[in-house]
């Protein structure tokens, strides 16, 4: 096992250094920069930015050498403080990119935490009973549902609620955590309601489908078949023998949980204005924060690699087969 966990380990770093080497080169290319968003601003409101002051911004920044070898030299800085966990500072917030994801990262990761709970205690009863109903008109309210929550972008589904749970009905908030100065845990769950409905509408699809497809390719297995030719009770034979098994396929989508949990909905926290991590990293992505943008995809990409090893430890757990050593 600790052979097996070392042997993953070293293939991470690997995986992350490439990782690290497309983020660099592709955020350095991209069309957009702070430095240019900043000159933006100042030239509406009638000021004119002499190029030298304009060259002393791009020098200050770092970005003042485009070419192909002046990208490799601030790749090799910037890896060098990436490896004593250092992610730059953030143009945007004017803090250390990595005190600007932990403070933002809270409401991110409860919103996060929460919709993956109602996700899975939703998604997988309703597969299984898709799957042990086939064809029947429960398999299919249950998929046309499913399929219209799939098909809905976050952010028109967002406003529709919003439309008719606030506007029309005037039930919920329509944005933020709190109505008032105080702080009230019924005032901060009642403004989660809506957008952890969007969340779990959008999110439920997938994990039913990938259930259902599962569970029947279980029920239709040899051992399936002769436990119930010996006569065990139907419910026994779903639940114990088949649901177990439709189980091990699941895990692998436990890899998407890790990142999922830090690294915010960025639509979805735009929508409802929450003070999340995924909110503050579109407003830096939009203004060409490219330090924040970095370490942001950097932290997700260290979290996804985290989930994968997880998942792949679970394996041994849920299938007494899988060895790893």
């Amino acid at each position: 096992m600790l052979k097996y966990i070392l042997k993953r380990i070293g293939l991470a770093i690997l995986i992350l250094l490439g990782v690290s080497l497309i983020i660099y080169v592709l955020v350095r290319l991209m069309p957009v920069d702070f430095v240019e968003s900043k000159i933006a601003a100042l030239n509406q409101g009638g000021a004119q930015i002499p190029e030298e002051t304009v060259e002393a911004m791009y020098r200050m920044y770092g970005l003042e050498d485009s070419s192909f070898l002046g990208i490799l030299r601030g790749y090799g800085s910037w890896l060098l403080a990436l490896v004593q966990f250092d992610l730059g500072t953030s143009f945007q917030y004017g803090d250390k990119v990595l005190n600007v994801i932990v403070d933002n990262m809270g409401v991110s990761f409860i919103i996060a935490f929460i919709a993956i709970i109602l996700e899975y205690l939703i998604a997988i009863p309703l597969g299984v009973t898709a799957a042990t109903h086939q064809y029947s008109i429960r398999d299919y309210v249950v998929t046309v549902l499913v399929m219209i929550g799939i098909s809905l972008p976050s952010f028109f589904l967002g406003r529709l609620l919003q439309i008719v749970f606030v506007g029309q009905l005037h039930w919920f908030p329509q944005s933020g955590l709190l109505s008032g100065g105080n702080f009230s845990i019924g005032d901060y769950l009642w403004h989660l309601v809506l957008p952890l409905m969007t969340m779990v509408l959008l999110s439920i699809g997938g994990t039913m489908r990938y259930t259902r497809t599962n569970m029947l390719e279980v029920l239709n297995s040899d051992y399936i078949r002769t436990a119930r030719a010996k006569g065990l009770p139907e419910r026994s034979v779903i639940y114990k023998h088949a649901f177990r098994n439709t189980m091990i396929p699941i895990v692998t989508m436990l890899a998407g949980v890790l990142p999922t949990l830090f690294s915010g909905a960025m639509i979805t926290e735009q929508i409802f204005d929450l003070p999340g991590i995924g909110n503050v990293a579109l407003k830096a992505m939009t203004a060409g924060d490219i330090p924040f943008i970095m370490g942001y995809n950097m932290f997700l990409a260290f979290l996804s690699v985290i989930g994968i090893l997880l998942t792949d430890l679970m394996y041994a757990v849920v299938d007494p087969r899988v060895k790893l050593f």
